[in-house]
């Protein structure tokens, strides 16, 4: 927001137009620059002005001419998607001399002091309308463009985030994962262990301990076969942790 009010506020001083940003519910998201008298204190400050200030701010786009007489402008703040953030308001300006009758005739709608009145319009700004078209449309796209950069600065921080998150908790799970494959390991060296003293134990039994011997070898190739599987999870796995502790280090 510091760099968005600067460059708010540089382009009201530069070109002597009125602006300030408001977020889609209509509130003020910015500082008001370069406001009038004629229109915030006077018009604005009036039941009906405020009434119908308030929907000339509602339904103004691009540059149009306010109730009062005076040019004003309503460009949208949009992301790449379409997606409506709010609008950038302003103006407060004349297209040209002011004819003091039909602004009299303004003050007496709205009941203001028409003397007052007069005085606060000879204090605004007289614009061509080319000039505040052409400043309007150059505040919206650098806002625009301003505001899309910033969102798209922001969606990808969230991600770096989200990836270094995810690569340290993949990390932790490598880790656990190594440490089962290790028990694996010791269960299948103890599985084959068991197996051989069965072998043997069967041999002792002669004849009546052939079918336990059946058993024993069984065992013995489940867990030759285990033993092989573990091999080969946990060349899998330290392949995969050299990668993903390199990437944890990184972050």
């Amino acid at each position: 927001m510091t760099k968005f009010e600067e460059i708010m506020s540089n382009w009201a001083h530069s070109t002597g137009l009125a602006t300030v940003a408001v977020g889609d519910d209509g509130t003020y998201i910015s500082e008001c620059y370069n406001f009038t008298d004629f229109c915030i204190k006077l018009t604005r400050g009036s039941e009906e002005g405020c009434r119908r200030c308030e929907k000339n701010d509602r339904e103004g786009r691009g540059v149009y001419s306010c109730h009062a007489g005076l040019v004003d402008f309503g460009i949208p703040i949009t992301l790449d998607d379409g997606t409506v953030l709010g609008s950038i308001i302003g103006g407060q300006v004349l297209p040209e001399n002011p004819d003091e009758e039909k602004f009299r005739k303004t003050a007496k709608e709205l009941n203001i002091d028409e003397e007052e009145y007069i005085n606060a319009l000879h204090k605004v700004n007289v614009k061509s309308r080319t000039e505040i078209e052409a400043s309007a449309h150059l505040l919206g796209d650098v806002i625009n463009m301003f505001v899309r950069a910033s969102y798209a600065t922001m969606q990808n921080q969230h991600l770096v985030t989200e990836l270094r998150e995810g690569i340290h908790k993949a990390a932790e799970q490598l880790v656990r994962a190594n440490d089962n494959t290790k028990q694996i390991d010791a269960f299948s060296k103890r599985q084959k262990i068991l197996a051989l003293n069965a072998s043997i134990e069967a041999a002792r039994a002669g004849e009546a301990g052939k079918g336990f011997s059946v058993v024993a070898n069984e065992v013995q190739k489940l867990a030759h076969g285990m033993e092989t599987t573990s091999a080969q999870i946990t060349q899998a796995l330290n392949e995969v942790t050299t990668t993903v502790m390199a990437l944890n280090k990184r972050n």
